[in-house]
């Protein structure tokens, strides 16, 4: 038994009409509730299943910002490194404190003068 409900396809959408969207939260393709239209398009919708409130996206994704963090990471590594020309000279013993500068230590059992 077929039933011909093609005259529901030609009418326009109102509130309250269920429709396909892709959740947000749910992360699927699931039934919404139109919630609100602007100037004829539905602009929010209401996901069924998990009840969060959304902007239509109309069946696909929310692309999110195609910036890589690797590009990022070398910008901020760029200004900060020095170039790649000068080496860093490293030596093995440790920086002496500038005269008249006193260290303070916290525990005795750091401190260097006394054992």
């Amino acid at each position: 038994m077929g039933t011909d409900n093609s005259w529901l396809d030609d009418r326009p959408p109102r509130l309250g009409d269920l429709i396909d969207d892709h959740c947000p939260r749910c992360k699927r393709l699931m039934n919404h509730v139109i919630a609100s239209f602007l100037g004829g398009k539905v602009v929010k919708v209401i996901c069924q299943t998990c009840y969060s409130e959304h902007p239509y996206l109309e069946g696909k994704e929310k692309k999110k910002a195609s910036k890589s963090s690797r590009t990022a990471f070398d910008q901020v590594l760029a200004k900060v490194a020095p170039p790649a020309d000068t080496p860093a000279v490293s030596t093995g013993k440790k920086a002496k404190a500038k005269s008249g500068v006193r260290s303070i230590y916290r525990h005795k059992a750091n401190s260097p003068g006394k054992k």
